[in-house]
This record gives structure tokens, C-alpha cells and sequence, in this order.
């Protein structure tokens, strides 16, 4: 795959095109109530400084948590927005975050800031450069996924310290673009540093007797414990 077949790709989802449209009007807003270019540009500093971390905690203690399952509450979202992109790393359907709990993340981590900074116009463009940063994070996503071989350093590293958290261990590299905050936590990891694979890369725990216990998960799964994920014709560049 070249980078042109990587960028096509990337554009042809939905939620890429939701992210800009949505980054636009918040541009649009902002423009009609503004706040001072200093408010701006601090509350979109801040909000590229506090992404990284937000990210960090939902993905550490959210979705790599195992209440999520225990409760037919959570359960169907913890599948969709997780445990099937861990079943099947190459499953592109599932590569991409969904809108319905995304959106309101990138509002709660970015607007309070942008409007404790600077009012209405900070906050609409804090959320605007969440969209965006977004958008770069499935950019990036879509390279430590499909069969796209960076020649970059900085990107292929990425790439490899991420799809040791999909085929590896998952306990670690909790990053998509900024390993920062592994590195403080002491999470960040080479394969070469943790021999032994981890039994759970896969099923994030959610095995055959988690299964029994609490069932929900499995009802709405083909199988809950496969042995490997699907190729689907993609190589996995590991």
C-alpha cells in the first residue's frame, strides 16, 4: 500500500468527514462570538496538551478495565469501541472509534478549559482543535494498521510500539501518536523487553469463564475467545 492508497483510504470513512464538518462550523461559531487571539490560541494549546493525557487514562483504566464487560450496561459499548478492534486488530469496520461516545470525549476534555480561558469562542475552538487532533489520531491509527510500511522513524516506531499493544501485550503502549505519558507511568515497552506473549492480547480477559459469568459480551459475539484474529488479505507489519 502507498501513501496515496493510505490517504484514500483514511477519507473514505464517515467519521472523518463528521470530524472536519464539525471542526469547521465550531470554527464558525467561534468567529461569530470571539474571544481575543491570545484566549484562542491558549485555549488550543491547552487543548493539544491536554488530549495526549485524556487519551492515556480512557484507553489505560477505561477501556483496558474489565468492569466495562461486568455490566449489560457498558457491555455493548465496551465491545464495539474496544474488544472487537482487540479480537480483530485487521477489522477495519471497527478501526475507528464510534461518533456516539467520541464526540462527546473531545467536547468534555476540550470545551470546560477553552471556556474556563476565554468564554464561548475559546471553547468552540478548543473543540475544534480536538476534532482535529482527532483526526490526525486516526490518521495515524490507519498507518499502524494497514499494510502501510512508514518510512519515517518517528512514524514507524509508532507503529511498532502499537502493534506490540495489539499482538503483544496489551498492558503497555497506551499511545496512538504520544507515548509521553507511558514513558511517566512507566507503561512504555519494547517487545524485546516482556519475552513471554501476553494470554489475553486478544480477548482483553474477557475468556470462556469471564464469558460464563457475565454473558453479554459473548451473546453479541461470534466467539469470544478466538486463537487469532483474521488477516482479511492484510499484512500486519510485525
Amino acid at each position: 500500500m502507498t501513501f496515496r492508497d493510505l490517504t484514500v483510504a483514511f477519507f473514505q470513512y464517515q467519521a472523518v468527514w463528521a470530524y472536519l464538518l464539525l471542526a469547521l462550523a465550531s470554527g464558525v461559531l467561534a468567529a461569530m462570538r470571539p474571544s481575543s487571539a491570545l484566549q484562542t490560541i491558549a485555549a488550543v494549546v491547552a487543548a493539544g496538551l491536554i488530549y495526549p493525557l485524556v487519551w492515556y487514562v480512557l484507553h489505560r483504566w477505561v477501556l483496558h478495565s474489565r468492569w466495562m464487560f461486568k455490566s449489560p450496561l457498558t457491555a455493548g459499548v465496551w465491545k464495539r469501541i474496544h474488544y472487537d478492534h482487540h479480537i480483530d486488530p485487521n477489522h477495519l469496520e471497527v478501526l475507528f472509534g464510534a461518533l456516539y461516545t467520541t464526540l462527546p470525549t473531545i467536547a468534555v476534555a476540550t470545551m470546560p478549559i477553552g471556556w474556563l480561558i476565554g468564554g464561548f469562542g475559546a471553547a468552540m475552538m478548543a473543540f475544534a482543535a480536538g476534532l482535529l487532533i482527532t483526526c490526525f489520531y486516526e490518521f495515524v491509527h490507519c498507518v499502524e494498521h494497514l499494510p502501510y510500511k512508514p518510512r519515517n522513524r518517528m512514524f514507524a516506531e509508532m507503529k511498532a510500539r502499537h502493534l506490540a499493544h495489539h499482538f503483544h501485550d496489551e498492558d503497555g503502549n497506551f499511545g496512538i501518536t504520544n507515548f509521553a505519558w507511558d514513558r511517566l507511568f512507566g507503561t512504555l515497552y519494547e517487545r524485546r523487553d516482556r519475552p513471554m506473549k501476553s494470554p489475553t492480547v486478544f480477548n482483553l480477559g474477557y475468556d470462556e469463564e469471564a464469558a460464563r459469568r457475565w454473558p453479554w459480551v459473548a451473546r453479541m459475539s461470534a466467539a469470544p475467545t478466538p486463537v487469532r484474529p483474521r488477516n482479511n488479505g492484510r499484512s500486519r507489519n510485525v
